[in-house]
């Protein structure tokens, strides 16, 4: 039997349920009607947005399309199998190390880095639960509600800096790279640091992740991840664009238009008001569907 306060809580409007949220993460209510802060415009937009790009840069799947038109599919992982039915992944047919991630939510990833060891009937069982599960309920980001879910099967990046490699994700405003958030270790030791374009160091932190002591060394790959980020990201009046880098390549990680959900708190705080001045609106003109781009723009 639910509970009265959770069947209370499915009966409460989204607008209340991400103010109450917003309220204990800030310590006050988000103005989501006239924003000034980041966050309180990633609020504004889960609660407000009718956009349909946001579903697409939700689902981890139908976005591989978008990417592939706008940068050439060789900047996608490798995508080793795809399913709606988990006890149909061909185990012996995968290579030795992969990554298993539903496409229809977010942080929700198992990386296997060595098959001989791995509990095949667990990695189903946990599969199963993903697919039974709605983003949408957990956060109340529309742009989750209607997605199909499906188990994605795709390469392991191995950038040699440990089991899951460093995650670059760029704040794209308006078209323009702006901030840049690096995140290592996530499987252990988790630790990050901001950036701008230019590599240099932001005097600034997120609460949910221990910051870094030293400035990181730039990616090989920095000024073609940030033209890429800008061709994914050029429509938009806000989109973060993540990638991973190696010697080699960089390679597309996801696309988020609400990161954190709004609930990210950053130290200083006033932070909060300087990067929300880049989120300036931009008239909606984008039609559903994968705008036509010619030749491979980003790498070539």
């Amino acid at each position: 039997m639910t509970s009265r306060p959770a069947a209370f809580k499915t009966m409460m409007p989204d607008w209340l349920v991400l103010s109450i949220r917003y309220r204990r993460r800030f310590r006050r209510f988000p103005n989501f009607l006239r924003p000034r802060t980041f966050n309180e415009k990633i609020i504004r937009r889960i609660i407000l947005s009718r956009d349909t790009r946001l579903a697409l840069f939700a689902d981890k799947y139908k976005i591989r399309d978008y990417v592939a038109v706008r940068l050439g599919p060789a900047v996608l992982p490798t995508l080793l199998y795809v399913t709606t039915k988990p006890s149909s992944i061909p185990f012996a047919d995968l290579p030795d190390r992969f990554v298993v991630k539903p496409s229809h939510g977010s942080g929700w990833v198992q990386i296997v880095a060595d098959k001989g060891k791995l509990d095949e009937h667990a990695l189903v069982q946990t599969c199963e639960r993903w697919l039974a599960l709605n983003y949408y309920d957990v956060t109340k980001e529309r742009a989750y509600r209607e997605l199909e879910p499906r188990i994605m099967i795709e390469e392991l990046i191995d950038d040699g800096t440990g089991l899951a490699p460093a995650d670059y994700k760029f704040h794209v405003f308006n078209g323009r790279v702006e901030l840049i958030l690096l995140i290592m270790g996530r499987l252990s030791n988790k630790s990050h640091s901001f950036l701008d374009r230019s590599w240099q160091l932001v005097d600034v932190s997120v609460q949910s992740i221990p910051k870094m002591l030293t400035q990181p060394p730039p990616p090989p790959h920095l000024a073609e991840m940030i033209k890429a980020a800008e061709l994914l990201g050029r429509d938009i009046d806000f989109v973060r664009v993540d990638f991973y880098d190696t010697a080699d390549r960089f390679v597309f990680g996801e696309m988020t238009s609400t990161p954190g959900s709004g609930m990210d708190p950053f130290v200083p705080d006033s932070f909060d008001i300087s990067l929300g001045k880049f989120w300036r609106p931009m008239p909606v003109s984008w039609e559903e569907g994968v705008p036509a781009v010619q030749g491979n723009e980003a790498v070539s």
